[in-house]
């Protein structure tokens, strides 16, 4: 589901814990990076700006900014990346100021394969710093994973995290928290396995589930209860599509799922897991 601080994930709305001031790139400045060996490497936001294969480019169908998409100072990550040990790695994991994190498939990440998705790094300059987020009083920075042709490869809005500040080459999610797995004996064709797929790449920039995950932005979902237990059947679909239907609440984050985002399907899959998942605490 998708809680991308614009698009939040879908139990509760939470205030965004993120430094103060009118931009993030104050705050942190130094980029770093994990390799697949756990080796840690630094990067100064001066070396970013001025490494050899930064450029200038303009992005289109931009989470943060929408239609008002600055002019982005990026690295492409394949170059980024060049030089870091990667092999073994399935997920470059990208954890925002906030506590969001997106887990991205490795193999997109470092593609620059011009028929699919492009990744860049965007790099707040502090001295041309970027306008604040719509309603907030902070950028998209220091670090912002954008891409360039987005829809080539099913790139969804959770897939560009803004306010990053670590990234890290990790294995697969199902072998770092098998806490989340469906049970082995469900259909491959099981709604709830497709919903598991739908709930690592949605939900689980924000949330965990029976303690596993990185996240801190929303609660577990299945500790101490599941959604599925105090939303009716018939209700939880439409929260999910459309909170404001079901409820207000102070300071609401949460604007729902566009269907092009997450369709009807999309939505009872994800349901189906959740349900399943009640069971398997």
């Amino acid at each position: 589901m998708v809680w991308t601080r614009l698009w939040p994930c879908f139990l509760l709305a939470v205030a965004l814990l993120v430094q103060p001031g009118s931009s993030s790139a104050a705050a942190e400045t130094t980029l770093t990076i994990v390799d697949a060996k756990g080796e840690a490497h630094d990067f100064p936001i001066d070396t970013l700006l001025a490494h050899p294969d930064a450029d200038t480019i303009m992005v289109t169908g931009d989470p943060a900014y929408g239609t008002d998409s600055p002019r982005y100072r990026v690295i492409p990550m394949s170059r980024l990346l060049a030089g870091i040990p990667v092999e073994g790695a399935d997920i470059l994991m990208a954890t925002a100021l906030d506590g969001f994190v997106a887990q991205l498939p490795a193999a997109r990440v470092l593609s620059s394969d011009p028929s699919g998705a492009i990744a860049y790094l965007a790099i707040e300059d502090p001295a041309k710093p970027w306008p604040n987020l719509k309603g907030k009083d902070v950028s998209a920075g220091p670090y912002y994973v954008v891409w360039i042709n987005p829809k080539l490869s099913g790139i969804g809005p959770e897939a560009w995290p803004f306010q990053t500040i670590r990234l890290e080459l990790k294995e697969s999610v199902a072998k770092r928290y098998p806490a989340i797995l469906v049970a082995d004996t469900l259909p491959a064709d099981a709604p709830a396995r497709r919903g598991l797929a739908l709930f690592i790449d949605n939900c689980f920039v924000c949330h965990r589930m029976n303690g596993g995950g990185e996240a801190t932005i929303g609660p577990d979902l299945n500790l101490p209860m599941n959604p599925t237990e105090y939303f009716q059947p018939a209700v939880l679909p439409r929260f999910l599509r459309d909170p404001s239907s079901v409820r207000h609440w102070a300071d609401q984050k949460m604007p729902g799922f566009a269907a092009d985002v997450l369709s009807d399907r999309d939505l009872q899959d994800i349901v189906s897991y959740l349900a399943h998942m009640a069971g398997r605490r």
